[in-house]
């Protein structure tokens, strides 16, 4: 008797459960995981998208140096604000770096002696750019045309000594000058196919012009 009872109640188990309803378990438990993987991938994707919009184009480099000179003329701007001096600032770029101008009709004193002050503001200047862009800067600063009267001078300088140094086949050693100076010189030089460097320590670091 009780053995009928056991076959009954498995035999009504087993209608009970068919295989369909096996098969609709089975196929519940993979769309749940498809819809798992595929609510996972838009997840990715999205965050993948989140990461590129906080991520933004880097700029040119002209438009870096168009940005160094912008923030360089508002740095300077304040110092001639406080220190209640009249200028016009222009900006522009000069090959690889940014270039800074102040023009006024009173401005000596911001040059100084052999352009010293000018040097010392430029240095500032060139650490304000880099406290906001966090790249040093090569940032060149004019006050008044004192570089561009200077550069001008210092280019009949070293034609005179390329002359010499051709004429007698000795290089020749010029007086100590700024990095801006040796620059002209150096570049002066080089343009007439011949070679200079540079020697000594700041600030009594001076230019040698060599023959061929």
């Amino acid at each position: 008797m009780t053995e009928n009872m056991t076959d009954q109640a498995v035999g009504q188990d087993a209608e009970t459960t068919p295989a369909g309803v096996v098969s609709v378990v089975v196929c519940s438990s993979a769309d749940e995981q498809t819809t798992t993987d595929t609510t996972e991938t838009p997840d990715a994707s999205a965050g993948t998208e989140a990461v590129e919009d906080d991520d933004p184009p880097r700029q040119s480099r002209l438009e870096e140096l168009e940005n160094e000179g912008d923030i360089a003329a508002d740095y300077l701007e304040e110092l001639l604000d406080i220190a209640d001096l009249d200028g016009d600032l222009d900006m522009d770029v000069e090959g690889d770096r940014a270039a800074v101008s102040i023009v006024g009709a009173d401005l000596q004193q911001l040059v100084g002696r052999d352009g010293e002050v000018l040097e010392a503001l430029q240095e500032l200047t060139r650490l304000a750019v880099y406290r906001e862009t966090g790249e040093r800067s090569r940032m060149m600063l004019d006050i008044s045309g004192y570089r561009a009267q200077k550069r001008e001078e210092l280019i009949v300088l070293a034609e005179k000594m390329i002359a010499q140094v051709r004429a007698s086949g000795e290089q020749v050693s010029l007086d100590p000058m700024s990095p801006f100076e040796r620059k002209v010189v150096h570049d002066a030089v080089a343009a007439a196919g011949l070679t200079s460097e540079s020697e000594g320590v700041e600030p009594r670091r001076f230019v040698v012009v060599l023959p061929d």
